[in-house]
């Protein structure tokens, strides 16, 4: 964080310094968690649903350089400010430390969508640490807290800034872009992932949505998507599309998968052609590919440095879409921390097309969650996918993914290529045991599912 005095802290927050001098400088990381406390760290002491961080403020004492509370501690020497809501606090210091880092030239990017924030949002980031000192959220730090926690990371040579908002119902991104307020905002797709949450898909599109009105120079819009290239901007704001449609400005001509990863062409606007290859496995990759290079062009960052940048990284994110390749040959595509029917689709095409050039494909599923009324529906449409995909071997893991495995049974002429285990230990065994060099195993569900530990099982690295 930024230096800032206690009394500078209270006046950002609505705020009073109840324990401490005013003049006191604070300097380190926040954190909502005292696990995270460091020497020099701000501590916000929230309530949760479980626990209160309250309880806590003896053990950071002699870590921490301050603390916002609810409920001051009289007997500690920790400082501390006292505030109305320590959540509120955080978004407030947050937009007030914004504030100030964009009166020296801070440009903020903005991700929303129902798929594929993270793997853009680290796209982004590699591209644009090559030119300038950037911050951007660790894991999915999207929400009402990890947001503003992510902003307060900024420092004086902070020239970047790249923001995931995630949706948590109605108006739950708009209470984050209203004070983010992104230069660029990026609009990845809309989709069934949390529909069963938000109340259908029709409701997602308006969360999602809620971005549009706080974007202040320019949507990146995915035209591949109609929901989103339909989506309204302010007449001052640039509109740029990206996707296989005609009328993308950043226009995916080609994408294909192999195991070495994607080959990509993407024309530009200007109509500049450039063809790469990404670490990373999966055609969707290429549209998030599509999507970050679209928004460094905007901010002026030279083409070669932005697709170097994005053709060396590695990994979009731990469990997502990662290749293990075993000793004896086997490969393991961990995608197990989330998942949706548009993501299961995507990874379950790079499966099959990665078993076009002579693999083995395994696929190894579980529930997919959030889903409410379409729950159902979407686990039997999966099975079916499966069989049409014509996957060679599916496990099913979880009495509440066994939908899965009825569907694909009833499919086609499936004959026992399909199997269902109540849990990760027993289709481990199963799996293991019947693995072969040159096999590749898709592992996918959603995190509450836990099958992101037996993709590692498989691979040999837990």
């Amino acid at each position: 964080m930024i230096a800032l005095s206690l009394s500078q802290l209270a006046a950002a927050t609505g705020g009073e310094v109840v324990v401490g001098s005013d003049d006191l400088i604070v300097q380190g990381h926040c954190d909502t968690d005292s696990r995270n406390i460091q020497t020099g760290d701000l501590f916000f002491a929230k309530p949760g649903e479980h626990d209160d961080g309250h309880r806590y403020l003896a053990d950071v004492s002699n870590r921490a350089a301050a603390a916002f509370v609810m409920q001051p501690r009289s007997d500690l020497t920790l400082p501390q400010i006292k505030v109305a809501d320590t959540v509120k606090a955080l978004s407030d210091l947050a937009s007030f430390v914004l504030q100030m880092q964009r009166t020296r030239g801070l440009k903020v990017v903005g991700i929303t969508g129902s798929n594929g924030k993270t793997s853009t949002k680290n796209m982004l980031r590699e591209i644009l640490a090559q030119v300038g000192p950037t911050v951007a959220p660790r894991d999915s730090y999207n929400n009402e807290v990890g947001l503003p926690l992510t902003v307060l990371e900024l420092s004086e040579d902070t020239d970047y800034l790249v923001l995931e908002l995630g949706a948590a119902g109605v108006g739950s991104i708009e209470k984050l872009a209203k004070w983010c307020k992104p230069d660029i905002g990026v609009e990845l797709k809309v989709g069934l992932a949390h529909a069963g949450a938000f109340g259908g898909i029709e409701q997602t599109a308006r969360i999602k949505a809620e971005l549009m009105p706080f974007i202040t120079e320019a949507a990146v819009l995915n035209y591949d998507d109609p929901v989103v290239s339909d989506f309204k901007t302010s007449s001052d704001v640039k509109r740029i599309g990206f996707g296989y449609s005609d009328d993308a400005q950043y226009q995916l001509i080609s994408a294909s998968v192999t195991l070495n990863g994607t080959e990509v062409t993407l024309r530009y606007p200007d109509g500049e052609r450039s063809r790469f290859s990404l670490r990373i496995l999966g055609e969707h990759q290429a549209m998030n590919a599509a999507a970050a290079l679209a928004v460094a062009d905007l901010l002026g960052i030279d083409r070669n440095v932005a697709i170097s940048a994005v053709s060396g990284l590695e990994l979009a994110e731990r469990w997502r879409m990662q290749p293990l390749l075993r000793p004896d040959g086997v490969l393991v595509i961990n995608d197990a921390y989330n998942a949706s029917p548009d993501s299961m689709r995507a990874a379950l095409q790079t499966l099959a097309t990665l078993g076009r050039q002579g693999h083995r494909t395994i696929a190894v599923l579980g529930f997919m969650a959030e889903l409410g009324e379409y729950s159902n529906s979407e686990h039997e449409a999966l099975g079916r996918l499966v069989v049409r995909y014509n996957i060679d071997k599916l496990y099913v893991v979880g009495q509440n993914a066994k939908l899965i495995h009825m569907s694909a049974t009833q499919e086609g002429s499936w004959d026992g290529e399909s199997e269902f285990y109540e849990n990760a230990s027993a289709a481990f065994e199963a799996i293991n045991a019947k693995l072969a060099p040159g096999d590749i195993v898709l592992v996918k569900s959603s995190n509450v599912s836990g099958l992101r530990y037996l993709g590692d099982e498989l691979a040999g690295i837990a």
